[in-house]
């Protein structure tokens, strides 16, 4: 039984096994600083100080909905006639292709290292199907998703991309592993039906939103975002892709010490579930650092739920502690909202007070001192 929406972990269990210390701070917040009239020109500069202007006079910027993460973002800033990423840029991290690369035959292999990914298929198959569910009013039985298009991020051999398809859905895999996309063909080989619902792709997601912009009804990024180089990027991307509307899918490790014990330390240096190396714990992501990206690309949080393995029985289970595993499902805003850049802004306050001059002689004279 699970249900609501936790956010943050108290976990149960104690372990002498420690992680990284430390936590990152978030550098001071840059602000709209003081206007100095030099002659006839304004030069503006960005201090961190109170959004006040003075030399001549004072006066206060009104917002225009520019908080710190618009300023963090001004050279991603996207109008909706405006490119944002170039094939050219990727958030595909070319050491841990190498892994994937070695490990490209043992995908369907329920035994082995990706055992694990077999038996998430429990919870994450029927939460993805349940929640698209919502957004539809009348489907097929034995079709439920029939329709729907779903975007598999990083698919690999197809483990999750076939369920999909079986429901109905009309999927897309993409994976940057060629040997990943070739063990994934032949699997869907042996079935004619999903032959016609699955298509495979040798690429990164970054190299199909332009194509695909505003594309899919879901988006699926299972154990994926723990292994890129660019977590904002590539949420940015995923948002592209996306319908208004539509869902993102996430499953992913939480940045504990807990996870940093059992994920790194257990699993990979003395048990040996997963090769060595195949986790890096700077990379893993809280929920609470997920929701704030999410969010400030336009994506509504609706469920963050937690999942715990068993490696003994190969079993998953649903928890409400997201200390270590979780699967978090996000729904882009329908009416999106493109807020204005910095150099935008600046330009519409220096017109304004320049056709504020023009129009009070006392106020052009002084322009002129």
């Amino acid at each position: 039984m699970w249900g609501g929406r936790k956010l943050g972990s108290s976990g149960g269990w104690f372990l002498g096994v420690l992680g990284p210390g430390g936590r990152s701070t978030q550098a001071a917040r840059p602000l709209i600083s003081p206007a100095v009239y030099a002659k006839n020109q304004l030069s503006w500069t960005l201090q961190i100080k109170p959004g006040v202007f003075s030399e001549y006079r004072t006066m206060w910027f009104k917002s225009y909905r520019m908080t710190f993460s618009c300023l963090n973002r001004i050279k991603n800033f996207r109008y909706p006639w405006v490119k944002l990423f170039s094939t050219s840029q990727t958030t595909v991290d070319s050491g841990e292709v190498k892994t994937f690369v070695a490990l490209a035959h043992k995908w369907w292999d329920e035994q082995g290292i990706y055992g694990p990914l077999h038996s998430m298929n429990d919870l994450r198959v029927p939460f993805i199907r349940d929640n698209l569910l919502k957004t539809i009013p009348n489907h097929q039985p034995g079709k439920p998703l029939s329709g729907m298009k779903i975007l598999d991020v990083g698919c690999g051999g197809g483990l999750l991309t076939e369920p999909l398809g079986r429901l109905g859905a009309s999927v897309i895999g993409i994976d940057p592993v060629d040997e990943n996309i070739k063990t994934a063909l032949c699997h869907k080989s042996f079935d004619p039906v999903l032959d016609k619902r699955i298509e495979y792709r040798v690429c990164s997601l970054e190299e199909i939103v332009e194509e695909t912009p505003e594309t899919f009804d879901a988006v699926v990024a299972s154990e994926v975002v723990e292994h890129v180089t660019d977590l904002e990027t590539f949420l940015q991307c995923c948002c592209q892709v996306l319908k208004p509307g539509g869902s993102l899918f996430i499953t992913t490790i939480n940045k504990t010490q807990l996870s940093y014990a059992l994920g790194i330390v257990f699993s990979e240096l003395i048990a040996g579930i997963v090769p060595k190396g195949t986790h890096t714990w700077e990379k893993f992501v809280s929920p609470e650092t997920l929701e704030s990206i999410l969010e400030s690309n336009g994506l509504s949080v609706q469920t963050v739920i937690g999942m715990l393995y068993n490696p003994f029985s190969g079993y998953w289970h649903w928890s409400e502690n997201t200390s270590l595993n979780y699967v978090a499902h996000s729904v882009k805003s329908r009416v999106q909202e493109y807020p204005m850049s910095a150099e935008f802004v600046l330009k519409r306050e220096t017109e304004e007070l320049q056709a504020t001059a023009c129009t009070n002689p006392a106020g052009h004279e002084e322009l002129k001192k």
